[in-house]
């Protein structure tokens, strides 16, 4: 595994060569996520300092494609500019931007096969072109390439590259897409969007097209979004027992977005399904439990050893990694932790808490609600 430094100037070198991205490119990519995507920056705080700034320049340039994709009246011309940006952040020679730089640098230092973020912007492309889904397989590969192939690569920037952890890391990125979709149900058809595989509608007897016309809850729903639950909560319970592969500093952090994301769906599941007539969220206080419980999670070295296949929607971003690694001889990391897993989690929980407090309206202002 390459290991890289910051040099006098500022530039990063891996394994004693210079790459393109500089300080100031890492701190531009954090000022846009900061600006930009508040949500993912505020997660990213959780993460160990060591791989913060990387998850940052990745994602930096993960948003500049999902805007690039989105905003285009041709989404698949756009994305065809996009494969070339990585074609040439692959090659060492990237776009004269920092988002471009800092990705050239964090795929080389972190040995990121191409065909991960390309299946991210794949997924991208899927949503522009407004991609049916028909069955739950479909809807699995489009969690894996909008939210598998984040904690894979995440998995990657933390030194973990053996295949089961990899297949974990896939299965939590999914379960929380399929999160995200039961959650969103109404606010996505106000947008002409379903995501809830067809075949469940037409066996409920529901039209979609007539249902996107006029978006109102009804039963029939609620018992497809439960259902939907369901699934991710299984994905959930399979991730858990990777994350005890994780660098000891990371697992308080991905076992609270494990726990948090799993809340959301059991949110929905109290209202009945309906995520149509509002949208579910999770209090402050539950998250503080849901941290405690990471902490307890975290903290234990599960004993049940389950093992289980890799989703075959995500079968192909594990192959790409397998290859990649026997070609150019890259093993993972050990990377053990550093320091006591009780004070990681405190700061875990001293940078929630701060957050929380940011997000909490002025006395001195009124509440929009």
């Amino acid at each position: 595994m390459n290991t890289a430094e910051v040099g006098s100037a500022g530039v990063v070198r891996v394994a004693g060569r210079d790459l393109l991205a500089s300080a100031a490119d890492l701190a531009a990519c954090r000022r846009a996520i900061r600006a930009g995507s508040k949500t993912f920056h505020a997660a990213s705080l959780l993460l160990p300092r060591r791989i913060r700034g990387s998850a940052l320049a990745l994602y930096a340039f993960c948003r500049e494609a999902d805007d690039a994709i989105d905003g285009s009246a041709q989404p698949l011309q756009a994305l065809a500019a996009l494969q070339m940006r990585l074609d040439l952040a692959y090659a060492g020679v990237p776009l004269d931007n920092a988002a471009d730089r800092a990705l050239a640098a964090v795929v080389t230092q972190f040995e990121i096969p191409r065909e991960l973020p390309g299946a991210l912007l794949e997924g991208f492309a899927w949503d522009a072109t407004g991609r049916a889904y028909e069955t739950l397989a479909e809807v699995r590969a489009y969690g894996v390439r909008v939210a598998g192939t984040v904690g894979v690569m995440m998995s990657l920037l933390m030194g973990v590259r053996s295949p089961q952890a990899l297949a974990r890391a896939a299965d939590l990125g999914v379960a929380m897409q399929l999160s995200n979709i039961a959650r969103d149900v109404g606010e996505d058809a106000r947008t002409g969007r379903i995501y809830l595989p067809r075949a469940w509608l037409r066996e409920a007897g529901i039209d979609a097209q007539a249902w996107l016309r006029d978006p109102v809850f009804e039963p029939r729903i609620g018992v497809l979004v439960d259902r939907l639950v369901s699934e991710a909560e299984n994905l959930y319970r399979r991730a858990a027992a990777g994350v005890d592969e994780l660098p000891v500093e990371c697992r308080p952090a991905i076992h609270a977005a494990r726990l948090m994301y799993s809340e959301i769906g059991r949110e929905v599941q109290k209202r009945g399904g309906d995520s149509v007539s509002s949208r579910a969220v999770v209090s402050a206080r539950r998250k503080i439990i849901l941290l405690a419980e990471a902490l307890l999670a975290a903290s234990r070295r599960n004993t049940v050893r389950e093992t289980h296949p890799v989703l075959p929607e995500a079968q192909y971003l594990l192959d790409a990694i397998i290859h990649h690694d026997r070609v150019r001889g890259v093993v993972g990391d050990p990377l053990a932790g550093g320091g006591l897993i009780e004070r990681e989690f405190a700061r875990v929980l001293g940078v929630f808490e701060r957050l929380e407090q940011r997000d909490q309206p002025s006395l001195n202002q009124p509440s929009l609600r």
